[in-house]
């Protein structure tokens, strides 16, 4: 019985994702720059290519203003280098007009021949402040205005931010049918709540106590069944994975052994999201953790020391992480977005120890979203008018 109801309930499979470290967050001790580390795109393409290899599903490719790539730039050279692994692509909306985002996302659709899917992110472009609660309504209407491109005939919004009337879609109109790409959402404020309820597909969480994930995830249930919808859960954390529990946790220790706290403390609010609610959270766990910084016995905080977002890390040998991965999926989450530092050789820990025992999926061909055959649409084999 998974905690709330979930849209892939009868599903036995779970999309399992890596990360590329886009935004310059690769370390081989965090809180130390190493060059060979840099966020260029021979060093951000070379996870994407290693996590396609070891079978990763996804791959959450983000966006931030720190030295490294531009996402949909990525996303698109990423194309011809790949044939099998989803790109998860944050949108920042607003950075684009809305209408032609829906444009870009249908040219990399049709270029990825239907392995996008989105990640909707709200935070503050570089020296904007924006109202928290403006730039979620703006999100909402971006969203709305995409899902318009991907399943009308035409656009025709008329909002706060965005008017648009009797806008052709045909050169927004993508290789994913049925709803176009999947929208995956994070968020923790009422406004970001009943923009996942309203309009996305997978609401994701980051690490905290299963009990306020549960809890999170009955409060984003009661904004989605407002709108008469179900959706799926996901999580994004980290991992350290080594053949026993004591190995993994000497790790974790290595990793933080050149961490020098004030410096930490600056990796954390450099970043667009420093002051989110949700970052809050993750600053509550390290809070309510043990000396050892153990909030729960394989959930470890000491992520966060350096690192805004995503704080934690689950560690533990294969057969816990095992253990920990089949907990959460029990309780409904059907998306998990991994990672590691560094993240190419994490990305093998786990694709050697840990992957090869999940049964794994598309959530976007579980969807019934990626055709078996190049669509009728503009890009694909439709008529050319």
């Amino acid at each position: 019985m998974t905690s709330v109801p979930v849209r892939s309930v009868d599903l036995d499979a779970c999309e399992i994702s890596w990360f590329s470290a886009l935004c310059s967050d690769d370390y081989a001790f965090l809180g130390v720059s190493d060059g060979a580390l840099r966020s260029s795109f021979e060093h951000c393409s070379e996870i994407v290519k290693k996590a396609e290899a070891f079978g990763f599903r996804n791959i959450l490719c983000p966006s931030s203003y720190q030295v490294g790539q531009d996402t949909l730039n990525f996303v698109a050279a990423c194309a011809p280098i790949t044939e099998r692994i989803n790109l998860l692509a944050a949108i920042r909306c607003g950075e684009m007009q809305p209408i032609m985002l829906a444009r870009t996302v249908a040219t990399l659709d049709h270029m990825l021949k239907g392995r996008l899917t989105l990640n909707v992110i709200s935070s503050d472009f570089p020296g904007e402040v924006a109202d928290s609660a403006y730039r979620y309504r703006r999100s909402h209407e971006v969203v709305q205005i995409l899902r318009q491109a991907w399943t009308r005939e035409t656009i025709d919004h008329d909002g706060e931010i965005y008017q648009f009337k009797g806008v052709s879609t045909e050169p927004a109109r993508p290789y994913q049918q049925n709803g176009g790409p999947l929208l995956y959402f994070g968020g923790y404020s009422p406004d970001a709540l009943e923009l996942c309820g309203a309009q996305c597909d997978v609401y994701l969480m980051w690490p905290e106590p299963k009990e306020q994930l549960t809890e999170r995830m009955r409060a984003v249930h009661a904004r989605a069944e407002a709108h008469g919808r179900v959706l799926d859960y996901g999580l994004r954390v980290h991992m350290i994975v080594r053949d026993t529990e004591q190995e993994a946790r000497d790790y974790a220790e290595h990793l933080v052994s050149r961490l020098d706290d004030e410096y930490g403390k600056l990796i954390r609010e450099r970043a667009h999201d420093s002051i989110s609610l949700g970052v809050s959270h993750q600053a509550r766990a390290r809070e309510l953790a043990d000396q050892f910084g153990y909030v729960e016995r394989h959930l470890w905080t000491g992520i966060g020391r350096a690192r805004s977002g995503c704080g934690a890390a689950i560690v533990g040998s294969t057969d816990q992480v095992l253990s920990e991965i089949e907990a959460y999926r029990k309780m409904g989450i059907r998306a998990f977005i991994f990672s590691g530092y560094p993240h190419l050789d994490e990305a093998e820990h786990f694709g050697r120890k840990v992957l090869p025992h999940l049964k794994t999926c598309s959530l976007p061909h579980e969807y019934g979203r990626v055709p078996k055959q190049t669509p009728p649409t503009p890009l694909g084999v439709g008529e050319r008018r």
